[in-house]
C-alpha cells in the first residue's frame, strides 16, 4: 500500500490510547509508542522530500534534453523544408501522370458521364454529332435546367452542304464498320448530310426551350477522323470506331488548356449557323415542315432541292429523337448511355 507509513502510526497510537485508558499499558509503553509514531512519520516526510527533489531533478534534465533536441530539429530546417519541396514536386508529377488516362470498352462510358456531370460546358469537334446530339446535349441540358444554371456549348461539325465533304466522310464511317451501328442506318452521304442538317435543327430546338444555353454550331470544310468533347472536367478523345481506345485528359493537366485553346480556334475557323437569330422563327415542341424550311432558309443552310416530306420528317426525328449510335438497342436497358 502506497499509504502504509502514514497508517501505521495511526493504527499504533489508536491502539495505545485505548490500552492506556483501559489500563491495560504503563504510562512508559505509551510514551514510547508515540515517539515510535513520530519517527515514522518523519521517515515518511523525509522520503517524500527526497522523491519530489528527484523529480524535480528528472523534470529539469528532460526539459534540458527536449532542449537539445529542438536545437537539432532548428538546425535541419531549412533540409526539412527542402525535402517538403521534393516531395511536392515528386506529388505533382505522380498526378500529372494520372491526369491522362487511356480507356476501353465500359470505361469510356464512365469518363463521359464523369464529364458530363454538372458540366457548364461542352466543346465538340467530330463529325455529324450524332452521339453528342443523342446522349451528350439533352443530358447536359436536362442537368443544367435541373441546376437552374448557364451551360456553354459549341459544336463544331462537317457541312451537311458540301456534298464532296459528305460523301468523302461518308466512305470513311462506312470503312470502318460496313453495317449499320446503334441507330440502324449504314453510313451513306444522305445520311451524313441529314445527321449533321438534324444537329443544327437539335441546336436551334434545345435554345429556344432552354434559354440559359449559349449555343453554337459551327460547320468545318474539312472532315477529322478524331471527336474531341471538351467539359469543365475532363476533355475526352475518341475515333469514330469505339472498338479504338480513347484518351481522358483531366482539367488539372497542362494539355487540358492546350486542346481548349485547339478547339476554340478551330471553331472559329468554321463557318458560324446563327443560330440566336433561330429564335425569330418559333418551333413547336415538334417542328412542322414548314417550320424546319423556314428555319434553315433564313439560316442560309440550304436544304437540297430533292429534299420531301419523309427527308424532313427524318431530320426532325433524329433532331429531338435521336439513337445512340454506339450501343445495341436491342440489348441495352432505356436510359443506358453507352459508347
Amino acid at each position: 500500500m502506497e499509504n502504509a507509513d502514514a497508517i501505521l502510526p495511526l493504527v499504533l497510537g489508536v491502539v495505545v490510547s485505548v490500552l492506556s485508558v483501559l489500563g491495560l499499558v504503563s504510562s512508559d509503553l505509551v510514551a514510547s509508542a508515540i515517539l515510535a509514531a513520530v519517527g515514522v512519520l518523519s521517515f515518511a516526510l523525509l522520503r517524500d522530500r527526497w522523491t519530489d527533489q528527484s523529480r524535480g531533478m528528472e523534470a529539469r534534465r528532460t526539459a534540458e534534453e527536449t532542449g537539445v533536441v529542438l536545437d537539432e530539429v532548428r538546425t535541419r530546417l531549412p533540409v526539412i523544408g527542402t525535402l517538403d519541396q521534393t516531395m511536392d514536386s515528386l506529388r505533382s508529377a505522380i498526378e500529372g501522370l494520372t491526369t491522362v488516362r487511356t480507356l476501353k470498352g465500359v470505361d469510356i462510358d464512365r469518363a463521359f458521364l464523369n464529364a458530363r456531370r454538372h458540366t457548364d460546358r461542352w466543346l465538340f469537334k467530330g463529325g455529324t454529332g450524332t452521339y453528342t446530339r443523342a446522349v451528350t446535349l439533352p443530358v447536359c441540358v436536362r442537368s443544367a435546367r435541373m441546376e437552374r444554371r448557364a451551360l456553354l456549348v459549341r459544336l463544331e461539325i462537317v457541312d451537311p452542304t458540301d456534298s464532296a465533304l459528305c460523301e468523302q466522310y461518308a466512305r470513311y464511317r462506312a470503312s470502318l464498320a460496313a453495317g449499320p451501328d446503334g441507330t440502324g442506318d449504314t453510313w451513306s452521304t444522305d445520311r451524313t448530310r441529314k445527321e449533321s442538317f438534324a444537329t443544327v435543327l437539335a441546336a436551334c430546338w434545345y435554345q429556344q426551350h432552354y434559354r440559359l444555353l449559349d449555343i453554337g454550331v459551327g460547320l468545318a470544310s474539312t472532315m477529322s477522323t478524331f471527336r474531341f468533347d471538351l467539359s469543365a472536367s475532363h476533355i475526352i478523345i475518341t475515333q469514330d470506331d469505339s472498338r479504338f481506345p480513347a484518351t481522358a485528359i483531366a482539367r488539372t493537366s497542362p494539355l487540358y488548356d492546350a486542346y481548349a485553346n485547339e478547339l476554340r480556334t478551330s471553331f472559329t475557323q468554321t463557318r458560324h449557323v446563327p443560330v440566336a437569330d433561330a429564335a425569330h422563327f418559333p418551333l413547336s415542341d415538334t417542328p412542322t415542315r414548314a417550320e424546319l424550311r423556314d428555319l434553315f432558309s433564313h439560316l442560309h443552310v440550304t436544304l437540297p432541292d430533292e429534299y420531301g416530306d419523309e427527308d424532313l420528317d427524318q431530320i426532325i426525328e433524329k433532331a429531338l429523337r435521336a439513337k445512340n449510335p454506339y450501343v445495341d438497342p436491342d440489348t441495352l436497358e432505356d436510359g443506358s448511355d453507352g459508347l
